[in-house]
């Protein structure tokens, strides 16, 4: 059964132009180990790939705007083809890297994304990568500075790399800097968190005559939350 689905998936892939689809086949035919498949579908891929800084990721055909969960779905599944398979060439960790970038700019300050579908899939892509980059030996200290001067410190190393570790900031505005020194790989988040007024409008309303009633006018605020 298995065997003559990959079939129809692959006679299917001829005439597939959809970069969703593309990107689920890229990953489906890298767990079946065909290696020819998995080559041509990352080569598509590749061409169309989009560019953010260092970052690398994937849309919709002719959306340009990368916020929404299919996007992050996409380019988990690309991670997910990447590392689960041999390397390919060109397509080594450097390459995987540009991914990663962008999958966790569009993480939540609670390590989530816009959805359960994209969460999962964006979690286990980056965990198969924290996989591929992990070092026992490694250790890192990063050190940032608040616009004030108060530095803050933390250090990752084999005892606690599976510890978060969280400080507060007491300036919402401002540039902070970041230096890092070490060897090994982490990744470090600012939340923003903010309270803004409650948006209200306003109903106005005037009904006809019915019955030989009056007009009636009459005004509703409701509050939005």
């Amino acid at each position: 059964m298995i065997v003559k689905s990959l079939e129809c998936l692959m006679e299917a892939s001829r005439n597939i132009i959809n970069t969703y689809v593309t990107a689920l086949l890229s990953y489906i035919f890298t767990l079946a180990g065909d290696e020819q498949m998995r080559q041509n579908l990352l080569s598509n891929l590749d061409q169309q790939a989009k560019r953010e800084g260092v970052g690398r990721y994937w849309t919709l055909d002719n959306n340009a705007q990368p916020w929404g969960f299919v996007e992050v779905e996409m380019s988990a599944y690309v991670l997910l083809a990447l590392l689960s398979g041999p390397t390919l060439p060109g397509f080594g960790l450097n390459y995987s890297a540009g991914i990663v970038h962008w999958l966790t700019k569009k993480q939540n300050a609670y390590g989530g994304f816009s959805s359960t579908q994209d969460t999962v899939v964006a979690l286990q892509a980056l965990a198969k990568y924290s996989a591929a980059t992990y070092n026992p030996e490694g250790s890192i200290t990063v050190t940032m500075t608040s616009p004030s001067g108060q530095r803050n410190q933390f250090t990752v190393n084999r005892n606690n790399r599976l510890l978060y570790q969280e400080k507060q900031l007491q300036e919402a505005t401002g540039t902070y800097k970041l230096r890092t020194e070490g060897k090994g790989c982490v990744f470090v988040q600012f939340a923003l968190h903010y309270n803004i007024p409650p948006l209200a409008f306003k109903i106005k309303s005037n009904p006809g005559v019915c019955n030989n009633t009056k007009n009636t006018a009459f005004t509703r605020t409701t509050t939005v939350r």
